[in-house]
């Protein structure tokens, strides 16, 4: 790895040391250096609300750290500094830096047929189908194979159908992504837990993949996520050294990987893009994922609302574990709160453009048996789309009957803007 020093003055500019942080805890100690939110000029008497929304929510543990040093430390029921939890698909974004630091190291080139490491049939598709599907395809969720299939983690050949072209259509595929450890695996010749606790050692985290059903869970305590986060926050650097050099692969993973869903990278979620997709779901919503937080927000998101929140121009890295927060397949709601809260705790408000703020109001989200729209001129005429984007109800008065609805997400269309909608 080149030193901070090396690398500045043969390919970067020296005014990259003010971007890092200029701190980063020890790594072989429970010591980590702390910042009073007086010393940031914080709102501290609104650390309550978002103690307590955290607290209803199902959360087990909650971090922000600013420039490396912890500013809020949160843990709720019997939780502690050392408990394990899962990062569900959180855990993608450490699969997409290993896969990095194995094309950097020579081991693989994530433009290679996915063939070239599993070989030949590891889907069902014909051999020039299967051809056709590159380690890249993986990394952005466009392999074109079938989502719809009855067990989307399997990761069987049988299960792994030709759909679409690889490229032409964005999906947000568990199988696919889950046989990347194996592509790794085959390529570096080395179990995929060793290979991950070799490349991120050096940053102190000791979390590790447990096999559940055809998935591999990444598990750890709430400060390895905050750990990883503030290297991704640093570009792939480490109190001196990067801990990944390849500056090309790194920025791919952190901005649009292709025009299907700007709003995803190398599996990272981007904030701030003009539209998003979510997972199940083939229905462009306009707007960022999280409209209440930074537009340069990158995110790891994992089931039940496992987050890591990268935000660089603010040197933050917001963590979150716990179980799930309102019941809904895609918290997002969850985040946009989470947002709305912490930014009255640091005292700034993030500026949203008007064309992506409706022009109308629901109430109460999260909803029960009836949802009321408010602020709508004139005649009304809705649409209610489920979680995969299906026409569930269409109507032109302004109270929703929600009695018979399946309990999930929602999105509710007046006009051209959508908003979310939680159904208990």
């Amino acid at each position: 790895m080149k030193s901070l020093l090396s690398l500045c003055l043969i390919l970067l500019p020296c005014a990259l040391f003010s971007q890092l942080a200029d701190y980063y805890p020890p790594n072989d100690s429970e010591e980590w250096d702390t910042i009073g939110m007086d010393a940031l000029g914080w709102c501290e008497d609104e650390l309550d609300t978002l103690i307590s929304f955290l607290d209803d929510r199902n959360s087990k543990a909650f971090i922000v750290l600013h420039q490396g040093r912890i500013v809020i430390e949160a843990y709720f029921d019997q939780f502690t500094q050392d408990s394990l939890w899962v990062w569900n698909s959180a855990g993608k974004t450490v699969t997409a830096f290993t896969v990095g630091m194995a094309q950097e190291e020579g081991f693989l080139d994530i433009n290679d047929p996915t063939s070239n490491y599993l070989g030949e049939g590891w889907t069902s598709l014909t051999p020039e189908q299967e051809q056709a599907i590159t380690v890249w395809n993986q990394l952005t969720m466009t392999s074109g194979l079938d989502d719809g299939v009855d067990d989307v983690f399997c990761t069987d050949p049988e299960c792994l159908q030709f759909l679409e072209s690889p490229g032409d259509r964005w999906a947000y595929h568990n199988g696919p992504y889950t046989l990347l450890t194996e592509v790794i695996e085959e390529a570096v010749g080395m179990n995929y837990n060793l290979y991950t606790f070799s490349k991120l050692d050096d940053i102190g985290m000791s979390g590790f993949y447990a096999p559940v059903g055809f998935n591999r869970i990444y598990l750890s305590d709430a400060r390895d996520m905050a750990r990883f986060g503030l290297m991704i926050e640093n570009n792939g650097y480490w109190d001196g050294d990067f801990i990944m050099d390849d500056a090309d692969y790194f920025q791919d993973m952190v901005t649009p990987s292709q025009e299907l869903n700007e709003s995803y990278g190398y599996l990272w979620w981007l904030n701030g893009q003009d539209s998003h997709l979510l997972p199940g779901l083939q229905l462009e919503l306009p707007g960022p994922i999280v409209p209440s937080a930074p537009d340069d927000m990158i995110a790891a998101i994992g089931k039940d609302s496992q987050l890591i929140n990268v935000v660089s121009s603010e040197d933050l890295v917001v963590i979150r574990m716990g179980a799930s927060p309102d019941n809904s397949l895609v918290p997002t709601n969850f985040s946009i709160e989470l947002w709305e809260l912490l930014s009255n705790v640091i005292c700034s408000d993030v500026a949203i453009a008007e064309s992506e703020i409706p022009t109308w109001e629901i109430y109460p989200n999260p909803a029960q048996d009836q949802l009321t729209i408010q602020g709508v001129s004139g005649v009304i005429s809705w649409e209610l789309r489920n979680a995969v984007g299906q026409l569930t109800a269409t109507g032109n008065h302004a109270s929703i009957d929600l009695s018979s609805f399946t309990p999930g997400l929602y999105f509710l269309t007046i006009d051209g803007s959508t908003q979310r909608v939680v159904v208990q």
